[in-house]
């Protein structure tokens, strides 16, 4: 009988509490638990319920039928990133800030029951493999759940963004995202980039605080071959940062590639919350 991993982030759920509560709910259900916590540096380790023990995700991986995440998108992020090579798919709750990513709030608990009964759907989330290339050679590689930012150590760069080789834009400016339709709502949004339903199959590129008019937000079709060089610069590096992480110095002469995977996040769907109402009640608005 296969489990289902819980992967608090402690730093969110304090005390592992809200973890401790969805156990019970579906252990009642006869469901088996591995706990696997999200500890950050520094946070106090707390002790799993009576009868469990701290377990490693990657462990845990290969007999999971789910992985229920306790904490932001930066938490799913974390969880998509372990699992990306399994078809295991993701549960947020969501104990962070906007969470667009996660399922259910905390207030949203009753729906776990469904999780036990099979009553639910997946949805597969597109995204992007990264690299640089320098020399015709891969010198870092990655792939993106949410988005690739190109940017300036605090100063102007200069950027040339190609699709298939031919120019999209070329602009001098803080930096760009290269965002998936889960990351349209993320630092692509923040940065003046439309946003763009989830489930679709797009590549969004938009310009951060471009010196210059004409620099737009471009929606593209995802089989687009992207390619980003960023111009000589002596004083102010760029560097590059996928889903939020690994923050790489990109010498001039290199290329950044961005294509679309052949990997997909699977995240789980219970509520008939359609993704206009989401964005609505996550960005405050009311109708």
């Amino acid at each position: 009988m296969k489990k289902i991993i819980l992967y608090p982030n402690t730093e969110r759920d304090i005390g592992m509490e809200m973890a401790r509560l969805v156990c019970e709910m579906l252990e009642k259900r006869g469901k088996r638990i591995a706990f696997c916590p999200m500890f950050e540096d520094g946070d106090a380790e707390c002790a799993p319920p009576a009868g469990y023990e701290m377990l490693k995700m990657e462990d845990e991986l290969p007999h999971a039928e789910m992985i229920i995440t306790f904490g932001g998108d930066g938490t799913i992020l974390r969880a998509a990133r372990a699992s990306v090579d399994t078809d295991v798919p993701i549960l947020g709750i969501n104990l962070g800030g906007k969470g667009f990513m996660a399922e259910l709030e905390a207030g949203d608990l009753e729906l776990i029951d469904a999780v036990a009964e099979g009553n639910y759907k997946i949805e597969s989330r597109m995204m992007l493999d990264v690299e640089v290339l320098r020399d015709g050679n891969a010198v870092f590689r990655d792939f993106a759940l949410n988005d690739v930012v190109i940017r300036g150590d605090s100063k102007v760069i200069d950027l040339m963004i190609f699709g298939d080789g031919q120019i999209i834009t070329h602009f001098s400016g803080d930096g760009a995202v290269i965002a998936t339709p889960t990351g349209s709502t993320a630092y692509s949004m923040s940065a003046g980039g439309p946003i763009v339903e989830e489930a679709a199959h797009n590549i969004i590129v938009t310009p951060i605080c471009a010196h210059a008019l004409q620099a737009k937000s471009f929606v593209l079709v995802s089989d687009r071959h992207v390619t980003v060089e960023a111009g000589y610069r002596k004083h102010n590096p760029a560097y590059i940062s996928v889903d939020g992480s690994h923050h790489q110095q990109i010498p001039s002469g290199d290329i950044i590639s961005i294509r679309k995977s052949e990997r997909y996040t699977r995240l789980v769907r219970l509520s008939n919350r359609s993704f206009y109402q989401k964005v609505s009640e996550k960005l405050g608005e009311r109708s």
